[in-house]
């Protein structure tokens, strides 16, 4: 682990101001920051691991387990909750056989929910890794996932 987050710490090691974007990086390149990881930076920035994890654990953007290749998000917005994004996210939680939040068992999917994505036009609203999908329905939810 140590060898492969130098290149990222290298610069950082006592500058804890760096928290931050030194866990953005090391995310992107790991996928998430496991516990090893975390160990690795606070040696680097001096702080205890707990100190980082209550921080890091603040923030929604930040994982501490393994994610899917592809992250499916459900819209459950109020648009979308009217239009049916309820009936769409148990349809795609049972297709690939995990509850909102986890991850397949062969890290292929996460699923998660979102409060809202803003476009509420489309709704209801599924959206694959950065692609947006509107007016979902259960057939079509099932149709996109076999895309990936």
């Amino acid at each position: 682990m140590r060898e492969r987050l130098s290149p990222i710490l290298e610069g950082h090691r006592g500058h804890r101001e760096s928290l931050i974007p030194v866990l953005q990086k090391v995310q992107g390149e790991l996928g998430y920051l496991p516990e090893e990881a975390v160990s690795e930076i606070a040696h680097f920035l001096g702080l205890a691991s707990s100190d980082i994890f209550g921080v890091a654990s603040f923030y929604s953007q930040f994982r501490f387990e393994r994610q899917g290749e592809h992250t499916v998000k459900v819209c459950q917005g109020t648009a979308c909750h009217v239009r049916g994004a309820k009936r769409i996210m148990e349809a795609v939680a049972q297709e690939l056989g995990v509850r909102p939040g986890g991850t397949t068992e062969d890290y292929k999917f996460s699923l998660e929910r979102v409060a809202c994505f803003g476009s509420c036009a489309l709704a209801p609203v599924m959206v694959v890794d950065d692609q947006v999908y509107g007016r979902m329905t259960i057939p079509k939810a099932k149709q996109v996932l076999t895309e990936y």
